[in-house]
């Protein structure tokens, strides 16, 4: 007797915030584990960082809480809406992540820039859903 496991359509609303909680750990897994590299820790010590003022600090503060607001926003808001600001979003980070990355190649960052791949894959995914929106009969 053969049987098949059950497997149930997910909405994309569930969909899209499941991708962005995964950007969200790579985000936060590539700050820790940059933590690692060589100097990194003196540098934040004594204030030779890239966040080194309180404009670039705010500045990053509000890109990275863009992905977090993203995981709520795609539960409450109107399909139509949270599609839009997926794409928009979602084609920033992917730019963005990929940039960084590229920027970042050295012996001691290919995590890295493995990373930034990754997030990069996965917020091209979450453009390409969201573009392919499932419509209503």
């Amino acid at each position: 007797m053969k049987t098949e496991l059950q497997d149930h359509k997910i909405n994309i609303k569930l969909q899209l915030s499941a991708l962005w909680t995964g950007v969200m750990f790579l985000y936060i897994y590539g700050d820790y584990f940059e933590l690692y590299v060589p100097g990194k820790i003196n540098g934040l010590l004594n204030g030779q960082n890239m966040l080194d003022n309180p404009g670039k600090l705010f500045l990053a503060t509000v890109l990275l809480a863009i992905p977090a607001l993203l995981i709520f926003l795609n539960l409450m808001l109107k399909a139509n809406f949270a599609k839009w600001l997926n794409i928009i979003w979602g084609l920033f980070f992917s730019v963005f992540t990929l940039l960084v990355g590229i920027s970042s190649l050295s012996a001691w960052k290919t995590f890295y820039v493995f990373l930034a791949f990754l997030e990069s894959l996965v917020t091209a995914i979450i453009v390409y859903k969201s573009w392919n929106w499932p419509k209503s009969i």
